[in-house]
């Protein structure tokens, strides 16, 4: 199994990488530390992720007509997690059973995963390299709260794209461009120290329809889009509106050129 390169430099993308805004990288490795800290900088994926997992497990379920009972939907799949950040996410996947490698623009993200996952026993792979660098392919692949931080949105999708497995499943989720958005996580979060200054770029959010047009444009097939919304007395919860943030999940369109079974990059 590979590992983040330890001559990368401290949130730098790897060479040859054109989707990862190094800015961006050097952001979110700023905040390495603090990403399994559920009061820390990372306060609001702690939140977000019990929602995210359960529309996840609906998908998984849907897609592979799975038993939702079951506890290891993913048992003998592979998954990649891109923009993993320290394996809030790509923990849970190993746990249903996946075979897991996780990718991150910013290698201090990729050492405390790895230091995270050792500590739990899970065997889960992580490199720091852009999306465009992976040449295996995954049954699942999901990227959250990712595609905002990117500075070539259609070069990073066709990397998705490329990355699916034929019969594979894609999962993204990320905040549409709305004035509610603008409101609630640029003058709100961050402008109440929520989520650290600077995280957000409200002019590169996508919204579904462009989103979709992306995803169809790299031969995907988009199969569900549900919102995710924010209540004072509920807190984050799946949606009819997606005015917030969204979840998406696309497959290979059919008539697209199949790209073999799960075969992670050793």
């Amino acid at each position: 199994m590979a590992s983040a390169s330890s001559t990368n430099e401290p949130g730098a993308p790897a060479p040859g990488t054109v989707t990862i805004d190094p800015q961006e990288a050097a952001h979110f490795g700023r905040m390495a530390a603090e990403w399994w800290d559920p009061s820390g900088s990372s306060a609001m994926l702690h939140k977000l992720n019990p929602v995210r997992l359960r529309y996840i497990r609906a998908a998984i379920d849907l897609h592979w007509d799975g038993d939702d009972t079951g506890f290891t939907p993913l048992a003998g799949k592979t998954a990649l997690d891109v923009g993993c950040g320290a394996g809030l996410l790509a923990e849970p996947l190993a746990r249903l059973g996946a075979q897991v490698t996780g990718l991150d623009a910013a290698a201090e993200n990729v050492a405390v995963a790895q230091a995270h996952a050792a500590q739990g026993g899970l065997a889960i792979t992580y490199r720091a390299h852009g999306i465009e660098q992976e040449t295996g392919r995954y049954d699942l692949v999901t990227c959250l709260e990712v595609i905002e931080h990117v500075r070539d949105p259609a070069g990073f999708v066709r990397g998705l794209a490329n990355a699916l497995a034929d019969g594979g499943l894609l999962v993204l989720s990320t905040p549409n461009r709305t004035p509610l958005s603008r409101l609630a996580l640029i003058g709100l979060a961050e402008g109440t120290g929520r989520i650290p200054r600077g995280t957000h770029d409200w002019n590169k959010f996508l919204t579904p329809d462009e989103l979709t047009a992306l995803l169809v444009d790299a031969g995907l097939e988009v199969t569900d889009v549900t919102g995710l919304a924010f209540s004072p007395a509920k807190g984050f919860d799946l949606s009819s509106s997606t005015a917030l943030d969204y979840l998406v999940t696309a497959r290979r369109a059919p008539s697209s050129p199949a790209r073999g079974g799960g075969t992670p990059q050793a």
